[in-house]
C-alpha cells in the first residue's frame, strides 16, 4: 500500500463532499475504511515531516497524457479568502443538496464568489433541471410520444458557462454536461480525462468516463492516455468497473480484483468484493458469485448495492428459500430502493406470480429510470407472459439506458422471434453479437433465425462461430451443422460433423441412443463411397447391440458392409493370383 493513497482518499472525501458529490465521497470513505487500521494511521508519526512527502518522485506519465493544470498561487490565495467568508453559506448549500432541495442551494449561493460556490451553484442547477426533465418524461409513460431520454434544454446553457474551464472540478461539470448531449461523447471523454489529471481521486469523474466508453477496444486504447500509469490501483479499479459495465469482464479483471483485495491494498473493500461477484456473474460462475455475495452480506447485512444481481443468481439456480429470505430482510429495512424492488420482483417471478412481479419491476423503474436491471427483468417477465409487444418496449427502454447491454439487444431479438419476425430478430441479434462476440447462445440464436429464413449456409457459418468457444464436448451444434450440410446435399461435410458427434459421444461415455442416428449417416455414406468400411462396421456393431430405434437399420447396414468387405477381400485375392500367374509366365519365358 502506497502511504500517499491514504492521504489522497482523505482529501477526496473532503473535496468531493464540499462540492456535493456525495456518491464519490461515499466511495472514497468506504475504500479508506477497507484499509487496515495500522496502515491507515501509519502516517500519523510522519505528519511532522512534510518534506518527505514533497520529495516523493512524480508518477510516470504517458507522452500523450493531457497536461496537468496548476492554479497560480495568487488566484488560490484569493479563492481561499472567499471560501473563508462564505463558509456558512457553502455548508448550508451542501445540506440543501443532500436534502434534495437544489433550488434552495442556488438561492443561498447567489452572491458567493468562490470556486466551490460556483461549482455548487452550477451543479444544483443541473440537478434541479434534470429532476424537472424527469417528471415531464414520466408524464408520457406508456405513450408512443415518450422520447428515449428525458430532455433537459438547460444543459446547453450550463455548458456555455463552463466552456472555457481549466479547473479540475469545472472540467468535471463540463464533461457531465457534454455527456447529456447527443454526439458529444468524445468531448465528454476528453474533459473527464483532463478533470482526472487535475484531481485524480474524484471517483465521479472516473464513473462518468466509464459510462462513456462503448467497448473493450476503446478502453484499451484509452488506458495509455490516462494521466496516471495503468499499474496504479485507481486505474485498475476503473478498468474492473468499466469491463463490468460492458458486461464483458475477463479473467484479467478477476485477477486484478484478487490483487486489490490482497493485504497490500484494500482487503476489506465491500465495493471491490461486489465488483468481483458481478464479474463472476457475468462469466456465468454462479457458485463462486453466490459465495462472494454471501460473504458481503455476512460482513454488512444492510448493504443493498448490487444485491439485485445476487437475486438474479438465486433466481437462475431456483434457490427459492434464500431468495425469499433476501427479499424479506431488505423489505424490512428499505423498500424504496430499485434494487429491493428487483429482488422482490424476482421472488414473485420464481413463484410464477407474473403480475406481481411486473408491479415491482415497474416500481423500480419509477424510482430510477436508469436502473438497467429493472427494464431488462421487466422484459423477461413480459416474455414469460407471452406479451411480446410489451417485452419489446421494455427491452428498448433498457437499450436507451445503456446501449452496451447485450442482454437487452438479445431480449428484443427473442421477442421478435416469438412473433415470427425473423428479419427483425436477426437485426438485434447482430448488435448483441457485436457486443459479446464469443457468446455461444448469441451465435446459436442467429443460426436458428437463418434456418427459419431458409438461408442454411448462413446458419452453418453462425453455428461454426458458436463452436469456437463452445464446450469441446458439445454435440448439439455439430449435429445441427451436419443436418444442414445434409440438406444441402454436401454429404462429405455432413458426414465429417456426424462422425465428430459420434467420436465426442463415445469419448464421454454417452449412451448409444444419443448418437445412433449419426452412426447410421456415417455408415450409409461410407457404404456408398466404399471408404472406411471398417469404421462403418464398428459403428453398426455398436448400434445393433444397443436399444436404439435404429437397431433394425443398423443390422441391415451391417450385412451390407460385411458383403462389401468380403467382395473387396475376394477382389484383392484375385488380383494377387493374377499377379502371381504373370510372374510365373515371365519367369518361364
Amino acid at each position: 500500500m502506497d502511504v500517499d493513497i491514504v492521504a489522497d482518499l482523505r482529501a477526496s472525501i473532503k473535496e468531493c463532499s464540499d462540492r456535493g458529490l456525495f456518491a464519490a465521497s461515499k466511495w472514497s470513505s468506504e475504500l479508506l475504511l477497507s484499509i487496515p487500521f495500522s496502515k491507515r494511521h501509519a502516517r500519523a508519526d510522519q505528519s511532522l515531516a512534510p518534506t518527505q512527502v514533497s520529495e516523493a518522485p512524480p508518477l510516470p506519465r504517458h507522452q500523450h497524457a493531457p497536461a496537468l493544470y496548476t492554479v497560480p498561487e495568487d488566484a488560490r490565495a484569493l479563492d481561499l479568502e472567499f471560501e473563508t467568508h462564505e463558509e456558512d453559506m457553502l455548508f448550508s448549500a451542501r445540506i440543501f443538496i443532500e436534502s434534495r432541495e437544489p433550488m434552495r442551494a442556488i438561492h443561498v449561493l447567489r452572491q458567493c464568489r468562490s470556486s466551490k460556490a460556483h461549482f455548487l451553484s452550477l451543479y444544483s442547477q443541473f440537478i434541479a433541471t434534470e429532476t424537472r426533465a424527469m417528471r415531464s418524461w414520466h408524464k408520457l409513460d406508456h405513450n408512443r410520444h415518450q422520447p428515449s431520454d428525458p430532455i433537459n434544454p438547460t444543459v446547453e446553457h450550463l455548458l456555455a458557462r463552463v466552456m472555457n474551464a481549466t479547473d479540475a472540478w469545472m472540467l468535471f461539470l463540463k464533461a457531465l454536461f457534454l455527456s447529456r448531449l447527443t454526439g458529444r461523447r468524445e468531448e465528454a471523454i476528453e474533459c473527464a480525462i483532463l478533470s482526472i489529471a487535475g484531481f485524480q481521486w474524484n471517483w465521479a469523474a472516473w464513473a462518468l468516463l466509464a459510462s462513456c466508453i462503448q467497448d473493450g477496444e476503446e478502453l484499451s486504447a484509452l488506458l495509455p492516455l490516462l494521466p496516471i500509469p495503468s499499474t496504479h490501483p485507481l486505474v485498475q479499479l476503473f478498468q474492473i468497473k468499466t469491463m463490468n459495465e460492458l458486461h464483458n469482464p475477463t479473467d484479467n479483471e478477476l485477477i486484478l480484483c484478487e490483487q486489490l483485495l490482497g493485504p497490500d491494498y484494500f482487503p476489506g473493500s465491500l465495493w471491490l468484493m461486489s465488483l468481483r461477484a458481478c464479474a463472476l456473474y457475468h462469466t456465468h460462475d454462479f457458485r463462486a458469485a453466490q459465495a462472494q455475495f454471501e460473504r458481503i452480506l455476512a460482513i454488512d447485512p444492510q448493504r443493498v448495492e448490487d444485491m439485485d444481481i445476487y437475486s438474479n443468481i438465486l433466481y437462475v439456480t431456483e434457490n427459492r428459500l434464500q431468495l425469499s429470505k433476501l427479499a424479506n430482510d431488505f423489505l424490512a429495512s428499505d423498500r424504496d430502493r430499485p434494487e429491493v424492488c428487483c429482488i422482490v420482483g424476482n421472488l414473485h417471478s420464481l413463484r410464477s406470480e407474473n403480475k406481481q412481479s411486473v408491479v415491482y419491476f415497474r416500481r423500480a423503474n419509477q424510482l430510477d429510470r436508469t436502473f438497467l436491471s429493472a427494464w431488462t427483468l421487466l422484459g423477461h417477465e413480459y416474455v414469460e407472459m407471452k406479451n411480446s409487444h410489451a417485452a419489446i418496449e421494455s427491452y428498448r427502454r433498457a437499450i436507451d439506458v445503456d446501449r452496451k447491454d447485450y442482454r437487452a439487444w438479445y431480449g428484443v431479438g427473442q421477442a421478435y422471434e416469438l412473433l415470427n419476425m425473423h428479419q427483425y430478430a436477426l437485426h438485434y441479434y447482430h448488435y448483441a453479437t457485436a457486443l459479446r462476440p464469443y457468446d455461444v447462445r448469441l451465435w446459436q440464436a442467429q443460426g436458428l433465425c437463418y434456418e427459419e429464413m431458409g438461408r442454411p449456409r448462413d446458419a452453418i457459418e453462425c453455428y461454426k462461430r458458436a463452436l469456437i468457444t463452445a464446450d469441446p464436448n458439445e454435440i448439439n451444434i455439430n449435429l445441427k451443422i451436419a443436418t444442414l450440410y445434409g440438406a444441402l446435399q454436401d454429404h462429405p461435410e455432413s458426414v465429417a460433423y456426424h462422425r465428430r458427434v459420434v467420436e465426442v459421444s463415445q469419448a464421454n461415455g454417452r449412451a448409444v441412443e444419443d448418437y445412433a442416428k449419426s452412426c447410421i449417416k456415417v455408415a450409409e455414406h461410407y457404404l456408398s463411397s466404399g471408404e472406411d468400411l471398417q469404421v462403418a462396421r464398428d459403428f453398426m456393431v455398436a448400434v445393433a447391440a444397443s436399444n436404439a430405434e435404429e437397431v433394425v437399420r443398423a443390422a441391415q447396414l451391417l450385412k451390407e458392409v460385411d458383403k462389401k468387405q468380403e467382395a473387396a477381400k475376394a477382389a484383392g485375392e484375385d488380383e494377387v493370383d493374377e499377379d502371381g500367374e504373370q510372374e510365373e509366365e515371365a519367369a518361364a519365358e
